[in-house]
């Protein structure tokens, strides 16, 4: 018997008047969503009043366009669970996907943590991606001056930009370039898109690609970007350079992007899987707080043909998954962090210390095993 399709959740965030509202609204009428379940904090915060046709209960109501919207009563856990139990009992239609809008001030590494690790969430549904909206107009203001902002972009798979209708003539246009090059250097892996003639679809923002339920593999070459993020560290320094010559920006040293960077690794050589759950346990003990984001394809030694893909926020990793086969046959690890204050040095030295003990024969570091499925 097949086990049932988890249902996909995507968080959408974005600091405070990014166009979350707005964006939300031109979603709800997509049919891409028609049968999907939207989880907000306030009806009041977000104008869908002449979308509502029925009110199931004082919590659920369903749209126009047929897709359920919910708020969050009390704890977000709670409240996924509850509509999730409601779904397999015919309490409510049958919602193909769950699109969750956090508030503007919201640090979403709580809500990932959430997903990635209640039991009969991770059961049920699967975390699909993160879209961060990003104001185009007052983005870099908001990014030098909220540390909250920083991290809702660094930790995206989509990155919307929004408001781009009020940049105009050459100083809007140099913001434009301003705000971009900021974006790709806090996040070169994220897809970025634009609400500018209806660039920002539905189809677009949320099939990312994360997790394929029916392949049981990731869709590798959607999410890292490993390419991007190389040219990313390469240009780095001549950017930033580039910018404060020609906006002579003086950052708040405590929010300045340089405290948050991204950086790729690959290794040729396998690691072994007692090595591999050594190397994640001892990364999220010591970095947690600070490894914003990791994803990554690994060579283990114990089935060169399939490698292992790792994803994790902060000290929470989702399950490790064997993919069937490398996407795109080549065997080398290949992983990409987003981080905040540590060395890109200290993951290499780290990595390379489990790596050297395969290359030299070395005996297994313990007896358990890694769970890869």
């Amino acid at each position: 018997m097949t086990a049932p399709a988890l249902i996909p959740v995507s968080v959408i965030t974005g600091f405070l008047g990014a166009g979350k509202t707005t964006l939300l609204n031109t979603l709800l009428k997509d049919p891409f969503l028609s049968n999907a379940c939207v989880v907000i904090n306030e009806f009041g915060e977000v104008g869908i009043d002449h979308l509502l046709v029925e009110k199931s209960d004082e919590s659920v109501v369903e749209l126009s366009s047929g897709c359920l919207c919910c708020t969050i009563r009390g704890d977000l856990i709670d409240t996924l669970n509850s509509l999730l139990d409601r779904r397999s009992a015919g309490e409510l239609k049958a919602f193909d996907r769950i699109v969750i809008e956090t508030t503007g001030l919201a640090d979403p590494a709580p809500v990932l943590h959430a997903l990635m690790r209640d039991e009969r969430l991770l059961a049920r549904s699967r975390l699909e991606g993160v879209i961060t909206l990003v104001d185009g107009f007052n983005g870099m203001a908001t990014l030098d001056t909220h540390a909250e902002a920083v991290k809702q972009v660094a930790m995206a798979d989509r990155i919307v930009l929004t408001k781009l209708d009020l940049l105009t003539g050459r100083e809007g246009e140099d913001t434009l370039f301003a705000i971009i090059a900021r974006l790709r250097k806090l996040n070169p892996s994220a897809r970025l898109l634009t609400t500018h003639r209806g660039e920002a679809t539905a189809e677009r923002l949320f099939n990312t690609g994360l997790y394929d339920t029916a392949k049981k593999s990731l869709d590798v070459q959607n999410w890292l970007s490993i390419e991007g993020v190389e040219r990313a560290e390469k240009s780095a320094h001549s950017r930033q350079h580039h910018h404060d010559d020609h906006h002579h920006h003086h950052h708040d040293v405590s929010r300045h992007d340089e405290h948050i960077r991204s950086f790729a690794m690959r290794d040729e050589r396998p690691i072994s899987p007692q090595g591999l759950e050594l190397f994640l346990e001892l990364l999220t003990s010591y970095h947690g707080p600070n490894l914003l984001r990791m994803k990554g394809i690994v060579f283990v030694s114990d089935d060169p043909e399939r490698p292992v893909a790792i994803h994790g926020v902060q000290h929470v990793l989702h399950p490790p998954v064997r993919l069937a086969s490398w996407p795109d046959g080549k065997h080398e690890t290949r992983m990409v962090f987003i981080v905040k204050d540590i060395p890109k040095e200290a993951i290499e030295g780290l990595f390379k210390a489990f790596t050297d003990q395969i290359a030299g024969g070395a005996a297994a570091f313990t007896d358990k095993t890694l769970s890869l499925g």
